[in-house]
């Protein structure tokens, strides 16, 4: 048991004694560090550019490349992990190849990572390659 009176309160002084330093304030949490893009979501914007660039519908696009309209749509939005075939078929309705596709999807990647790393490239002699490899 207790060694105090029953009818007594507890005092907790809301700041520090004299001559003790004070915590320093409480702060929220880190906040987080800038997220690099998923690769469907740059496959989708590259979709979809091409697709406005070239005035077409979503189901034009998806009638060509026989794929189902809302499937193309949640590809274009990163919703869906796309397989290569899908990729490859919705590249050749919008008269691309699969290469090209995704060139455009790592040009677009360099670019928005090269903000994260303090932009620009690593030196002078960089290769237009640099970033990522993509074998077909």
């Amino acid at each position: 048991m207790s060694n105090r009176p029953q009818n007594t309160a507890r005092v907790v002084p809301l700041r520090p004694p004299a001559g003790r330093p004070a915590a320093p304030p409480r702060q929220g949490p880190p906040a987080p560090a800038a997220k690099e893009p998923l690769w469907r979501d740059l496959v989708g914007d590259v979709l979809r550019r091409e697709r406005l660039a070239q005035e077409r519908t979503l189901k034009d696009v998806a009638d060509a490349a026989r794929i189902s309209m809302p499937y193309l749509s949640e590809v274009e939005r990163g919703r869906k992990e796309a397989s290569s075939e899908v990729l490859a078929a919705a590249a050749q309705a919008l008269g691309m190849g699969l290469g090209d596709l995704l060139a455009r999807a790592q040009g677009e990647l360099v670019r928005v990572t090269s903000r994260y790393a303090g932009g620009g490239r690593r030196g002078a002699q960089a290769a237009s390659h640099d970033g990522m490899c993509l074998a077909a």
